[in-house]
Parts: C-alpha cells; sequence; structure tokens
C-alpha cells in the first residue's frame, strides 16, 4: 500500500514534494479527505478520499492550488456525506452557458460595468463561435487554442450592426487576444466553482497561457489646442463626458455611472464606482465647475452624465466620438481613452508622483508605471542634464 503521510499542507510543502520512484500521499490534517498524491516521477494530484478505500483525483497541481483544492474537497466531501458519492451532477452545459452564468453573477453583485464588458465579448468571440457549443466536460486544449487563434486573426462570424460596433471581426493583437482569454478562462473557472464541470478539465484552459510581452504603450496623444477642437465639434452629451475625461483622468465608463449623490459639492470631490471598487477623487476648479453645472437642480439618485435624457449604455458614445473627431480632423485612432491618456501624460509631466496618478486614475501603480515610466525617466533626463556633478 502506497505510503500516506498526515500533515497540514502549506503551498511551500505542497511544491517542495519531491519524487521518491514510487507513489507516495500526503494527507491534508486541516481538511481531512484531501489527498496530494506525488506520482513516481513528480506529477502532483489533488485527491479526495471518503469510505473505506473510496478515493478520487480532483484536480492536477499547480493549475489547482492548495486554497482551490481544499474549497473543491469540502464541497464534494460534502455531497458524498449526503448522497454516497461525490459525484457532481450531470450537465449539458456549454461554454456560452458558463459565460451566460457568468454575466450574470456579476450583474447580481452589482458589476455593472464589469458583465456589460464581459458580455460584449462574449457576443463577439464566444456566443456566434463554434466554441460556445461545447459542452463544458468535452472543452480540450485544442478547442480553446484553435479559438484563441480565431479571435487573433478575426476569423469569427459577423454580428447584427449596433451603433458603435461594426458587425465584422478584425484581426486584433495578442495583447487584446489576452483580455479576451482572461474574461473567458474567468466564466470557465466560475464553471468548476458552481460544479458545473470536473475540477480536473481546468488544466485544459490552463495550459492556455496569455501571450507574454504584448503590453504596448498608449502613444496617441493630443495637445491642449486638440482636446479643445474635439470638445468644441462634440455634441452637448458627449461633450459634458469628454471633458469629464479630460479634466479628472478617469476611465471612459466612470461618467456614465455618476449619481447626483456621488457628487460632494462643499469638498469638492467625486466619487467614481466603477471597475468593481469605488474610490473618490478631488476636483480642480474647471472639473467642479462641471461637476456644479450637471448637478444644479437633480434628485440624489439622478445620473449627472446623460444620452439624451437617459442613462448612457457601455459604448453608445464611439460613434459620437468618432464623429467629433472627423470633423475637429483628428488623428486616426482617437477614441475616449485617448483624454484619459493625456491626462495621465500631464500629471506626470507636470511632476506629480506616480502613486498620486495611480490612485486618481484608479489603477495600480505597476500599470502606470508599465505604460508611462518613460516619461518620468525622460524629465528625470532633462533635470540631470542641468546638474553638474563633477
Amino acid at each position: 500500500m502506497p505510503k500516506v503521510t498526515r500533515e497540514s499542507l502549506t503551498e511551500k510543502s505542497v511544491k517542495d514534494a519531491k519524487a521518491t520512484g514510487k507513489l507516495y500521499r500526503l494527507r491534508d490534517a486541516k481538511v481531512p479527505g484531501l489527498l496530494l498524491r506525488v506520482n513516481a516521477t513528480g506529477a502532483k494530484t489533488w485527491a479526495i478520499t471518503w469510505g473505506r478505500g473510496q478515493e478520487r483525483i480532483i484536480g492536477t497541481f499547480p493549475v489547482m492550488t492548495l486554497d482551490m483544492a481544499r474549497t473543491q474537497a469540502l464541497s464534494q466531501l460534502a455531497t458524498a456525506a449526503e448522497h454516497g458519492t461525490p459525484t457532481p451532477k450531470t450537465t449539458t452545459d456549454t461554454v456560452a452557458d458558463a459565460c451566460r452564468d457568468y454575466v450574470a453573477a456579476l450583474l447580481k453583485d452589482g458589476r455593472t460595468s464589469t458583465a456589460g464588458d464581459a458580455e460584449r465579448r462574449f457576443e463577439r468571440t464566444v456566443y456566434s463561435d463554434r466554441i460556445g457549443k461545447v459542452r463544458l466536460a468535452k472543452l480540450t486544449q485544442d478547442d480553446v487554442e484553435d479559438w484563441r487563434d480565431r479571435v487573433e486573426r478575426g476569423d469569427l462570424a459577423d454580428l447584427p450592426t449596433r451603433k458603435g460596433r461594426p458587425p465584422t471581426a478584425k484581426p486584433l493583437s495578442k495583447a487584446s487576444v489576452n483580455r479576451m482569454r482572461t474574461v473567458l478562462v474567468a466564466a470557465l473557472n466560475r464553471a468548476v466553482e458552481r460544479r458545473k464541470v470536473s475540477p480536473d478539465r481546468m488544466i485544459e484552459w490552463a495550459n492556455v497561457k496569455p501571450y507574454e510581452k504584448v503590453g504596448t504603450r498608449r502613444e496617441l496623444y493630443l495637445d491642449r489646442e486638440q482636446r479643445r477642437a474635439l470638445l468644441a465639434n462634440a455634441g452637448d452629451d458627449i461633450r459634458n463626458v469628454m471633458e469629464c475625461i479630460a479634466l479628472t483622468g478617469c476611465r471612459p465608463g466612470d461618467p456614465a455611472a455618476v449619481l447626483r449623490r456621488d457628487y460632494d459639492a462643499l469638498h469638492a470631490a467625486v466619487t467614481f464606482r466603477t471597475k468593481g471598487h469605488t474610490r473618490t477623487v478631488p476636483l480642480s476648479p474647471a472639473a467642479k465647475a462641471l461637476f456644479d453645472r450637471l448637478s444644479k437642480g437633480k434628485l440624489p439618485a439622478a445620473h449627472l452624465f446623460t444620452n439624451g435624457g437617459t442613462e448612457w449604455q457601455h459604448y453608445d458614445w464611439a460613434d459620437q466620438v468618432r464623429k467629433a473627431a472627423t470633423a475637429a480632423n483628428m488623428p486616426d485612432g482617437v477614441v475616449l481613452y485617448t483624454l484619459r491618456h493625456c491626462w495621465i501624460t500631464d500629471a506626470i509631466v507636470g511632476g506629480m508622483d506616480l502613486l498620486t496618478v495611480a490612485k486618481l486614475a484608479g489603477t495600480s501603480l505597476a500599470m502606470i508605471e508599465k505604460h508611462y515610466g518613460h516619461l518620468v525617466h525622460g524629465a528625470a533626463r532633462e533635470k540631470l542634464a542641468k546638474v553638474e556633478f563633477l
């Protein structure tokens, strides 16, 4: 009988478990019934044991971490205690079903913006693609890799025309493909958590790694004169959104979610509630003037930024921005995010430290350093050139 050792497993002890030339097991003391199997070659799998001599593999390390293994073990052992077997219910759910369930879960959690973004990505790359029809229990690494390649080539079915979205898919950069992959993996992982599919299937999509070193700097920059021309050629509603982004550096979706109660006129601050977290930022005099104008006479639950009197929906603004950019003779590629990029650039060049910029923009310091660190280096070189060290 293979050796079984009981200990309270840690990430380090699991990682350090070595091959001995024969199968052995490490039994977790924290979750009785959870085993780490280390085979003769050192490959590691998670298993549960229940009853007399009953054992089943539930996942593979490192695709399934220790915390994930404990969660799955507790769930399946509870089912085994009630029904005599941990076998999950038979399901015919497809990849598309998992994606729709993921979007529904985001909406239930109040993450409207994230749900909208995920739904658009699934509409473009999953629902109308053949991967959407694949049953979760049959999904393979080849299926996911082929899907990723089709997304990159733009080899996808046409969609009904929608404002701000062309019907024909275009080839995507590897960075964009990574973002599509991330949201699909999140949906598939949720299907595992909901026991729609066995945990050992996770290896099929976990092995399809994101492309490395494919992030690119956002180079399109509009000077102040160009920004003013862009706003001058925009309609009133989209102009308000543009002005908000240009003056605060917020994300394109942030203004659409701002309610009257989110604006604190006394302290000249506004609270943005998108991307799954809340942040309150101070406003410059120009930004305060914008919010004072838009908040006048509105009730606490009213939206400050509206589109023809109704709430903005994601990407309703794309066509309006495109028309304004064309009328103002802007360079190709101008979108709302361009104004955020301009704000971040000006803030850094103007001397604001990166941590403050990151907090005000609602992003991580690592992302600011990745995309804008070259601006700091450039400013530093200019200052160094003016100093005589010897």
